[in-house]
């Protein structure tokens, strides 16, 4: 089964001007499918835009050769015949909304999950309440993901069971987890490749390099601190000459000034070398030159954790926080190290919630007050970090096993076939779901009651309603003629009916007063379209209400 893809530009391509870690996953996935998709077309659309050209020149960046359909906006048959809707993020609601239009069982709709806190937390809180149902899913990439997922569910779940007055457990999507991946042939490296790699960086012969990759940001990425410690006494134990590569963008002067200020601080036995990570080239030297990887996060947005994988891929040993998605893919001792993390028990920072939720602190004070928040054990990271800047050989022997775990497991080629599998699953169970609870299923609404068509919410404005019965008649002077001359002013040009249909209604007229039934049928429309046609036609005062 192959998904018609949600397109829109930011959230695959790498060129934006804020380059997040999920362009980076949209990107991958997107060339995963590209390379699934050989010779055959892959399919596209977008409720926000006509993005079919940008989905097509994406798609030929990856491959001259790719070939792309594109569902226009609102076609729900388009969707139904893929079967599948995917959408890179977790935001199902609008979907599930619409699909309701075509009935809940006419596709599945499936998502991914990135960051969790914040806004979308919020957004999960709400599945609960929307037509949601057990053939979709949202996509966890880790345990710790899945975790907070089931959580938020349950507490929604909770609240509307108090709102009612009994216990309420609506249909809920499938949870399953898929890691994110990585183009492991990306980060294939020759021995020349490295040795150049290291000189462009500036890296000496008996410097060992230790790289970070990321965000630079304390609050939103990782806070520096222990790293900068803990490297500082490493290199002041071992005797080795380290440098530190931090490859990524601060989001502002500020951040890098701040970070300048805390190695000059922290470690200045260490080297700080700066790579820009829109700088290609540059980046993948980075990866390249270097020699150990190291990422503590401690940051509750961060759910999966991209830049791990991407170290094993091109065979560095890891040095990471025991922190959400690396417990997952980083195993302790074998691929490199998780250092143990210490967080605040449940229930204790009521007061942050308090504060955010009451606009008294926004999200990124949020993020700091929690980071702030969560430690290393630090007695532990030096200790691996030291080991690892000793002996090269225990880097040699982790970094091989990385590597072949990152193919094995994690290469975008073996984790689309995974979403290719739960996208056939996804729709076994509409089947089966669906043929066994179809008078449950089938008396779904066909809108969500904020989105209901306008005279229905709005009927008790007007003083009569014109109908399919309704009797009308054409006023004197009315013709084709005047129509178009009507619908040639500014005042009417935004909607414009063809000739056909017009020429069509003032013939039937021409016999006589008709119904709007009648009409219809003469300009052969659909109901809803031909009541639309004459009520304007009355607003112009070339039809009248018999």
């Amino acid at each position: 089964m192959d998904a018609a893809i949600l397109f829109e530009n930011d959230g695959y391509r790498m060129d934006g001007p804020k380059l997040m870690g999920r362009q980076s996953a949209g990107n991958g996935f997107l060339r995963a499918a590209v390379a699934a998709h050989a010779g055959r077309p892959l399919w596209g659309f977008s409720p926000f835009s006509d993005a079919g050209a940008a989905f097509q020149q994406t798609v030929t960046e990856i491959d001259p050769n790719g070939q792309t359909r594109w569902i226009d906006r609102g076609d729900l048959r388009g969707l139904s015949a893929r079967g599948v809707a995917f959408r890179p993020d977790g935001d199902l609601g609008g979907l599930a909304n619409l699909r309701l239009r075509a009935g809940p069982a006419r596709f599945s709709i499936c998502g991914v999950t990135h960051t969790l806190s914040g806004p979308p937390l919020a957004t999960f809180a709400g599945y609960p309440a929307l037509p949601l149902a057990p053939w979709d899913a949202l996509i966890c990439t880790s345990r710790a993901a899945r975790g907070v997922l089931e959580g938020v569910l349950e507490a929604s779940e909770d609240l509307l069971s108090w709102r009612a007055g009994a216990t309420v457990r609506p249909p809920r999507p499938q949870l399953p987890i898929i890691p994110l991946g990585v183009h492991t042939r990306d980060f294939d490296f020759t021995a020349d490749e490295r040795a150049a790699a290291r000189t462009a960086l500036g890296l000496a012969p008996d410097e060992v390099a230790v790289l970070f990759a990321g965000r630079i940001s304390f609050h939103g990425k990782a806070h520096p601190f222990q790293m900068f410690q803990a490297l500082e006494a490493a290199a002041q134990t071992t005797g080795v000459k380290l440098a530190l590569v931090l490859a990524g963008q601060a989001p502002t002067e500020a951040i890098k000034g701040a970070y300048d200020a805390g190695l000059a601080a922290f470690c200045p036995s260490v080297r700080a070398v700066y790579v820009d990570g829109k700088d290609f080239d540059l980046y993948r030297a980075a990866w390249a030159g270097a020699d150990i990887f190291t990422s503590l996060s401690d940051n509750i947005q961060e759910t999966f954790g991209i830049t791990p994988l991407e170290a094993m891929a091109s065979g560095l040993p890891v040095v990471v926080s025991d922190w959400d998605g690396y417990r997952d893919t980083v195993r302790d001792g074998e691929d490199g190290f998780r250092i143990p993390t210490l967080a605040p028990a449940p229930g204790h920072l009521k007061h942050v919630a308090l504060a955010y939720e009451a606009g008294a602190m926004n999200y990124d004070q949020l993020l700091y007050r929690t980071c702030a928040a969560v430690s290393m054990d630090y007695g532990v990271l030096l200790d691996r970090l030291t080991a690892l800047v000793r002996d090269p050989d225990l880097r040699r022997r982790m970094g091989e096993t990385g590597r072949r775990r990152a193919r094995e497991d994690y290469d975008w080629a073996v984790v689309y076939r995974r979403y290719q599998a739960l996208w056939d699953e996804l729709t076994a169970v509409r089947e089966r779901d669906y043929a066994e609870r179809r008078d449950y299923w089938d008396r779904a609404p066909r809108a969500t009651p904020g989105h209901r068509e306008p005279f229905e919410a709005f009927a008790g404005f007007s003083t009569a309603a014109l109908g399919p019965e309704t009797l009308v008649a054409a006023a004197a002077g009315a013709s084709p003629e005047a129509y178009a001359a009507l619908e040639g002013q500014i005042l009417f040009n935004r909607l414009r009916v063809s000739a056909p249909i017009i020429e069509a209604m003032f013939a039937r007229l021409a016999a006589g007063p008709a119904s709007v039934a009648e009409l219809q049928a003469a300009a052969k429309l659909g109901t809803g379209l031909a009541v639309e046609v004459v009520a304007r036609l009355v607003k112009m005062n070339l039809v009248r209400v018999v």
